[in-house]
């Protein structure tokens, strides 16, 4: 059962909450059904596909971690990716470490109150959109623009996806 603050609200929303408004960055957090699908997901929120973003936890080769901000139509670029990066070796973590290293579970993460400040890098094709995107619970999503989060957090955008498939 995850960990509840006093209002009730599980501790991964808190944390979210918490960091934003210590950035000066406005969200929306939004109460959901689980789905089961990128498309579903798209569905209940009532947006494209494309308007989802999945933050993605990549572990350096010295134990390192950033996030990467992938449009939920599209799959990470691993050789765009290395390259901005200025590294050869990139990998996704285990469940585990990816939640040590963010203190988030998987389809939870976001750069917002990670208890760690990886560095971000946001695909090109967020730029200029309103995107949901993990609220640090399940049964949650957090609305934001794009440009804001990149601000908020330094990110380095550049073009690090592909098409799925």
């Amino acid at each position: 059962m995850p960990e509840q603050t006093s209002d009730l609200e599980p501790q991964g929303i808190a944390r979210v909450r918490q960091a934003a408004s210590d950035r000066g960055l406005e969200i929306e957090i939004t109460e959901r059904p689980a789905a089961n699908s990128l498309n579903e997901a798209a569905e209940i929120l009532g947006i494209e596909p494309s308007g989802i973003v999945k933050t993605l936890v990549v572990k350096r080769s010295d134990d390192t971690y950033l996030f990467a901000l992938i449009p939920g139509d599209r799959a990470i670029s691993w050789p765009k990716l290395r390259a901005v990066v200025g590294v050869n070796k990139l990998q996704l973590p285990d469940q585990e470490r990816a939640l040590a290293a963010t203190g988030y579970e998987r389809g939870t993460i976001v750069p917002v109150g990670s208890t760690n400040d990886w560095p971000v890098y946001a695909d090109a094709d967020i730029v200029g959109r309103r995107v949901a995107m993990g609220a640090g619970a399940h049964g949650y999503s957090m609305f934001v623009q794009a440009d804001d989060l990149i601000s908020a957090y330094g990110a380095t955008v550049a073009d690090i996806s592909q098409p799925l498939g």
